[in-house]
């Protein structure tokens, strides 16, 4: 079960975060708030910290370190810049993000993924990430349209042989494709090469 907090301003919009929440069957919401500060102490608990109030301040510096993976609901669509120095998993998503993109992000969030709904990825997304990273590494050898293919259903949870089946190929040749991508990224699992795949602006989640 992922235990998950919620914290906005309004407090309708905290009850259909709540209601939208709940509607999976892996998640809990096991705390909310107005503010940030007011949940400080029950964060050792808590597995994803969900912030979503249009004015509500991003201030990440009354978390402590350790602090779960924090997803923003956004509803101007500019990055908060405090996410800069944040050393853990996040997301951005629309104010008005539905039940399942909710669920979802909190699903690869709890997996230590980064998550951003393509709306918001463009020049913010990509100074915050090579502000996180130093900026990212270029890539010894470019991916192929297919190697990026399989990138992209990984991202999105497939098992190599769903993913054989949604292109049409054998399940030996995605193990191949996955190998050249982990080879190319330099990661060791899918995990890492979806979270570099991000970084390099390969995929969005």
């Amino acid at each position: 079960m992922i235990r998950v907090a919620v914290v906005a301003q309004v407090i309708a919009l905290r009850a259909g975060l709540r209601a939208l929440l709940q509607a999976g069957e892996a998640v809990e919401v096991v705390a909310e708030a107005a503010s940030l500060a007011e949940l400080v102490e029950t964060l050792p608990g808590i597995d994803v910290l969900v912030l979503a109030s249009p004015h509500l301040p991003f201030d990440l510096g009354v978390l402590p370190v350790g602090a779960p993976a924090l997803l923003l609901l956004l509803d101007d669509g500019r990055m908060p810049q405090a996410l800069a120095g944040w050393a853990g998993a996040w997301g951005a998503l629309p104010l008005d993000a539905s039940a399942d993109e909710l669920l979802a992000a909190v699903a690869a969030l709890h997996q230590g993924l980064i998550v951003v709904s393509p709306p918001l990825a463009g020049p913010g997304l990509n100074r915050l990430l090579g502000a996180q990273t130093g900026e990212a590494e270029a890539l010894v050898e470019p991916l192929t349209e297919r190697e990026l293919e399989v990138l992209g259903w990984l991202a999105q949870g497939l098992a190599n042989k769903q993913i054989a089946a949604t292109l049409g190929i054998s399940e030996h040749t995605v193990k191949f494709h996955v190998s050249a991508i982990y080879s190319k990224l330099g990661a060791t699992n899918r995990t890492e090469a979806v979270r570099r795949g991000v970084q390099q602006g390969l995929v969005v989640l």
